[in-house]
């Protein structure tokens, strides 16, 4: 599945033809001098200047760029699994490996890799609401047309926070398609609103220092309080993937240093302390090496608490994570405390043009458990929105939106610990929204625009990449 020279003779004209209507039009989407590879600009922030961003050509490819691309659609089953390998069904969702490749299987025992999409709800939006209006009978109707056109572009499951009421009702009706989903718990964004200690910040939750209270012995007790009401209407749903216990923790290696500087009396203060002491070494001496080591010391306190909990009430589905994110997911201590406790391990991936080699092989190395990709997605100019909030690339058009999809996955499907992604999100921000998180105001982040309407350039690549993704998987394992 590596780009090489050599193509077939209709895709160097379908190359050709591309580049210079790319050109005409400006997508800004290139094809380069060898026409296996195209270039997608993407603006970069400009430190120095921000009210004069610089666009930057990024590499990029496709199906199209690759020499035997499949010709033909997967043969999957009704939950979006692949119809060619099986595995002992258990009748819920698990990992396996197939060929030395983690997988997921599917209750049913099939081969199964999770493409989907985070936050499928409707929109809150003043514009969200009078287009529902107007397009849909009632939400029932919504999430029926919703999860049928999701499914045509080779979409199998709704990420963390979307309408899970509403697409269980959908499952358990359903004469087709089965859709999973992976709720989110907020344990400890929800005990540390508890405490009073929290704040909304873009795209995750603050607290004091940027320490999460878990040395607090009531954190474990409020675990044991909440977890199996929170847990209650899922535990027998076989269409659940599993469960994130948060989002975007700050796990870093200011952490150390923020644990010792909060109030004398805090538990994670006196814990920070003690755990210096065990080092043999004083504040003054401390190294990267003791910050990185504290923040897995953190990160296996917090992932070894949920998960024996969690288990003790839920033990059918997959522990999913708490979504790494920033430095947090390039952290060797950090990491293995997740692998040690979670069955699959999740990051949110940005800052990057694309999902580097170096980070999918040192999950492998430190996780020794396979991942998922939670978050991802790039923003079109061409959109009407303002893109002045969220953390994804801009690119010029729908088009670079796809095209850049497109070259996500592909690294994705050469790994052999991804069992899945899931795109940012179902619909774009609403401007017109009120109370939204600072990281949701006006971003072309949807596969729907806030009048319920798909972009047509972005999710036709997206289908074409999702509906071969157990064969581009399969030719992955076969490259020497």
């Amino acid at each position: 599945m590596k780009i090489t020279n050599r193509i077939r003779p209709c895709q160097a004209i379908i190359l050709t033809l591309l580049s210079f209507f790319l050109l005409d039009t400006a997508l800004y989407a290139q094809a380069d001098q060898q026409p296996t590879c195209i270039y997608v600009e993407a603006k970069e922030r400009n430190k120095e200047h921000p009210n004069l961003p610089k666009w930057k050509r990024y590499p990029a490819r496709t199906i199209a760029c690759l020499a035997d691309s499949p010709q033909q659609a997967d043969r999957i089953t009704r939950r979006g699994s692949w119809q060619e390998v099986r595995f002992p069904a258990t009748g819920y969702f698990h990992t396996a490996k197939h060929n030395n490749r983690w997988v997921l299987v599917d209750p049913e025992g099939y081969l199964h890799l999770e493409a989907a999409v985070v936050g499928i709800r409707p929109g809150k939006g003043e514009t969200n609401r009078a287009h529902f209006a107007t397009k849909f009978h009632d939400t029932t109707d919504w999430m029926n047309q919703t999860i049928e056109q999701l499914v045509s572009y080779g979409f199998n499951g709704a990420g963390t926070w979307s309408d899970e009421a509403t697409i269980r009702a959908y499952n358990q009706s359903s004469q087709g398609a089965l859709f999973s989903c992976s709720p989110m718990l907020n344990l400890m964004s929800g005990y540390g609103r508890k405490l009073k200690i929290t704040r909304q910040l873009a795209g995750n939750t603050g607290y004091p220092n940027q320490c999460i209270p878990v040395f607090n012995p009531g954190f474990e007790a409020y675990c044991e309080q909440v977890i199996p009401a929170l847990v209650a209407t899922h535990k027998t749903d076989a269409n659940v993937l599993g469960f994130f216990s948060d989002n975007e923790l700050p796990i870093s290696k200011k952490n150390l240093e923020g644990y010792l500087t909060l109030p004398e009396d805090d538990y994670g203060r006196k814990e920070a302390e003690r755990w210096l002491e065990q080092q043999g070494i004083t504040a003054a001496q401390i190294t990267d090496a003791h910050r990185c080591a504290f923040a897995g010391y953190v990160s296996e306190r917090y992932y070894a608490t949920v998960r024996r909990i969690l288990k003790k009430h839920a033990p059918n589905h997959l522990y999913l994570g708490s979504r790494l994110h920033g430095g947090a997911k390039f952290i060797r201590e950090v990491v293995e405390a997740a692998g040690r406790h979670c069955d699959v391990i999740s990051f949110n991936y940005y800052g990057f043009w694309t999902i580097r080699k170096q980070d999918i092989a040192h999950w492998e190395e430190w996780g020794k458990k396979p991942f998922i990709i939670t978050e991802f997605y790039t923003k079109g100019e061409d959109s009407g929105l303002a893109n002045t909030s969220g953390a994804g690339w801009n690119v010029r058009t729908q088009e670079a939106r796809g095209i850049h999809y497109e070259t996500f996955i592909l690294n994705l499907l050469e790994s052999q610990h991804c069992v899945g992604w899931s795109w940012f999100r179902y619909q774009d921000n609403d401007p017109t929204a009120k109370g939204v998180d600072p990281s949701n105001i006006d971003a072309n982040k949807g596969c729907f625009d806030n009048q319920y309407e798909p972009y047509l350039d972005l999710v036709k690549h997206m289908r074409d990449i999702n509906t071969i993704k157990y064969a581009l998987m399969q030719q992955a394992l076969q490259q020497p």
